[in-house]
């Protein structure tokens, strides 16, 4: 009777030991900050905007601005480290400090695995026409005061499998670009850690949408990051108003369902 209790015994610690180990993992795992950023494989310094058509890829190395290129203020105007052709590809690129005005897409874009370790004024503006297709697939960001990916032209933006963390903003159509459009922006399998202010914000007057689905938020337990933020935009320069935030199945779409926070 007393071996088959030790045997029971023993089971028990066993099995106790290996539930211990997979909650500590849980617990582990839902603690751990969102943006594992990869080690650089090498450095590039740039002093001109490098101009890319066709497919970029940087091998995971360090790209930086130095010179004219030397400011990761939020002064408007800056030129950016990277400017893509329409139908261009920018890949495996880990974008350093200073980072100057990011990367510029002319037209239809795809930007994927590229890191932005430090975001200057905006990690990547988006100026292409009304039916530009841009996609962001992958990579993150980091310390960004304002603006991670600023939409002044027209089209679609789509960004998924994407890490932000310290940011102002994740997505902005343009509320006072001199020449407006009708912007569309869908965010997907994101991942959002604290401290942040937005991840989308859109103007309604010229009918924008914004489309979320599996957004992670870590860090955020009073809910204080909005998540889609609708403005009346301008074509005058002037701040833009904000009327609203929160779902509303219009502009702004999705539901409790399609947020975890963490």
């Amino acid at each position: 009777m007393f071996k088959n209790l030790k045997k029971r015994w023993r089971a028990g610690v066993v099995t106790v030991a290996a539930l211990g180990l997979g909650l500590g993992a849980v617990v582990y795992t839902q603690g751990a900050s969102a943006a594992s950023f990869p080690t650089a494989t090498g450095t590039v310094k740039l002093t001109a905007s490098k101009s890319v058509s066709g497919t970029l890829d940087g091998g995971l190395k360090r790209y930086y601005g130095s010179g004219a290129l030397g400011g990761d203020s939020q002064d408007e105007g800056q030129d950016p480290l990277f400017v893509l052709a329409d139908g261009a590809t920018l890949k495996n690129v880990i974008i350093g400090s200073p980072a100057a005005d990011g990367v510029h897409c002319l037209g239809s874009c795809t930007i994927s695995n590229v890191w932005w370790e430090n975001v200057g004024e905006d990690a990547a503006t988006f100026k292409g026409g009304s039916s530009a297709k841009y996609t962001v697939s992958g990579g993150g960001a980091k310390s960004a005061s304002d603006k991670v990916f600023q939409h002044n032209g027209g089209g679609t933006l789509t960004i998924s499998g994407f890490q932000v963390e310290d940011f102002g903003k994740l997505y902005r159509s343009c509320g006072n670009c001199k020449t407006q459009y009708k912007r569309t922006v869908v965010v997907k399998n994101v991942t959002v850690t604290a401290p942040g202010k937005s991840i989308v914000g859109i103007n309604t007057n010229y009918g924008d949408t914004a489309t979320l689905s599996g957004i992670t938020i870590i860090g955020d337990s009073k809910k204080k990051i909005a998540i889609c933020d609708r403005f009346t935009g301008n074509n005058t320069g002037k701040e833009p108003t904000k009327t609203g935030t929160g779902p509303d199945g219009t502009f702004c779409k999705f539901t409790t369902a399609n947020l975890t926070y963490k």
